[in-house]
């Protein structure tokens, strides 16, 4: 993530494909290099570090190389929410610093799938309840930022119990459906997110939203702003 970040930066997790075979298109697939990388609980200095803390808040930044895997673009495991004390699902928050990427959300039973399409500068939203996959369709590595409670836990077993998401997406951008969702409901686009009343927008990055309490307090309480993630699935049109 060279010229992404100028703080401490740790180790990365690397994600291999032997951990990835459960949720590949073709399980059988091979490649000798990680997928992609993973740098967790992020801070540029300790005063932000105290504060991100103090929100219970983490920010990681993920790298995921360009790839395909036997025809299917890379993509990251893809991952469930476990509940809050209010008995609410979390939700995420990604911002794509380069590259594209493409986030596809469902819900357990699929019966909602979404496409949300990002570039530099855009904010992907997870709405409560979504699970959700990151792909990389482009040729080039992409690198997005993530805020998430740090109370918060991914569930990957729904994922890796059905083979993956509902759909595949493979070279040339047309999507697969995975047999594992037989009455899985038909991809919808929606448009990145942009809440200005939390000064989440295109122009503000996610680490600007440090020393903001307000902009990052839906994170762990998302019960108290469920009007935002109304606009986030709603309104979207069908994938053509």
């Amino acid at each position: 993530m060279n010229g992404y970040w100028d703080g401490p930066k740790p180790e990365p997790q690397a994600r291999t494909i032997d951990e990835m075979r459960e949720v590949l298109a073709d399980p059988g697939c091979t490649f000798d290099q990680p997928l992609y990388f993973m740098y967790r609980d992020l801070a540029k200095n300790e005063s932000d570090r105290a504060w991100l803390r103090q929100q219970h808040i983490r920010y990681d930044i993920t790298v995921i190389p360009a790839a395909t895997l036997c025809g299917e673009h890379v993509k990251t495991m893809g991952h469930y929410h476990t509940l809050n004390l209010a008995g609410v699902f979390y939700p995420e928050i990604y911002e794509v610093i380069s590259g594209t990427g493409h986030y596809l959300l469902q819900t357990r039973s699929a019966d909602d799938v979404v496409m949300i399409r990002g570039i530099a500068g855009d904010k992907i939203l997870i709405p409560p309840g979504y699970g959700h996959v990151t792909i990389n369709p482009g040729k080039v590595d992409l690198v997005m930022a993530n805020l998430v409670s740090a109370e918060f836990s991914s569930n990957y077993g729904p994922f890796a119990e059905k083979r993956g998401a509902a759909y595949y997406e493979t070279e040339g951008g047309a999507l697969v459906k995975n047999p594992h969702y037989p009455d899985a409901s038909p991809v919808r686009y929606c448009d990145p997110t942009e809440v200005p009343e939390l000064g989440i927008e295109k122009g503000t990055g996610l680490y600007d939203l440090i020393g903001r309490p307000r902009s990052v307090a839906f994170l762990n309480h998302p019960e108290q702003f469920m009007e935002i993630f109304a606009g986030v699935t709603g309104g979207c049109l069908p994938m053509l």
